[in-house]
């Protein structure tokens, strides 16, 4: 599923290390961190009628994101907001918007891995565009298990926010090849980890699985997900799953800041039920978009 170009978004105004630049203009050094290295973390938020979701759970997780690889200049959370309310105020964006803020370790002074040659600060980007959710919920998307391995904490710790999503990157690619949506990324020891992009939710009955929080990433909306499901008294577990439960169960969905609750309906060519004998996740739906506005921060203009 490619996500298709707006062209509202050809003349969008790019907040770049304390500027506001138009689309044309906005650029980072060639000897930047996350040029050199991936060096750089990232959120992904969403925008809606009723303000930015789960704003200060992305700006914690940006901030520990970049104090665990040990950034030296983290700005203020207050700053960072400044500067995404500035981008959407320059856009005249309110509603259906995505913003990716990545916040790199900063200009080098000469090329090398070394962070000690970052001696310029840290350099904080907001690019918001018009976008609408990466899928199409309705429909439910279809998915192939990847030969890539989602990093676990003895190699890469998915809990680190990072840039460096080569591994991510080379699933999607195999996804595209198979001319599916997402790809199933599983761990070093062959369990369901999460997809290139989305965390996983398995529905056995009236039970909610879903991985452990070891290789896969704690996404934010994976967390209100289960929070919803125990308000609504739906037994919640986090263990080891296998492709086999992933295949013969009653419903799979993806969950993401891009995507919201999104069925999987097709594994490895298995037809997962997600849209037939969806039993759970309509439910789960409810509760989420019932708890969104709640967890909304408005805009100050």
């Amino acid at each position: 599923m490619l996500q298709p170009y707006n062209p509202k978004n050809e003349n969008i105004i790019v907040h770049v290390g304390g500027q506001l630049l138009p689309r044309t203009e906005a650029k980072v050094s060639v000897f930047d961190s996350v040029v050199q290295g991936g060096d750089a973390v990232w959120e992904g938020l969403r925008l809606y009628k009723e303000g930015i979701f789960c704003l200060d759970h992305h700006l914690d997780r940006l901030v520990d994101s970049a104090h665990a690889i040990a950034f030296t200049d983290i700005p203020d959370k207050e700053e960072v907001k400044q500067a995404i309310f500035d981008t959407l105020k320059a856009n005249h964006m309110r509603d259906e918007t995505h913003m990716r803020l990545t916040l790199t370790r900063g200009e080098k002074v000469t090329s090398g891995m070394d962070p000690r040659l970052n001696q310029k600060g840290s350099c904080l980007i907001v690019l918001a565009e018009w976008k609408p959710l990466v899928y199409d919920n309705s429909q439910g998307i279809r998915v192939v298990s990847s030969a890539i391995r989602r990093n676990g904490p003895q190699f890469l710790d998915s809990k680190i926010h990072h840039n460096n999503l080569l591994n991510n990157i080379l699933a999607k690619v195999q996804a595209n090849v198979a001319g599916v949506d997402a790809a199933i990324m599983l761990d070093q020891n062959g369990f369901i980890s999460e997809l290139n992009d989305t965390n996983l939710f398995v529905i056995q009955g009236d039970q909610l699985l879903t991985p452990h929080a070891d290789a896969c990433l704690p996404g934010i909306t994976r967390g209100l997900v289960m929070d919803v499901a125990r308000e609504l008294g739906i037994s919640v577990t986090e263990r080891n799953i296998s492709l086999t439960e992933l295949y013969t169960a009653d419903e799979v969905f993806a969950t993401g800041t891009m995507g919201e609750l999104t069925p999987v309906v097709e594994a490895d060519g298995r037809v997962i039920p997600s849209i037939e004998r969806a039993n759970l996740l309509p439910r789960l739906r409810e509760g989420y978009r019932a708890l969104r506005p709640k967890l909304c921060t408005p805009l100050p203009f």
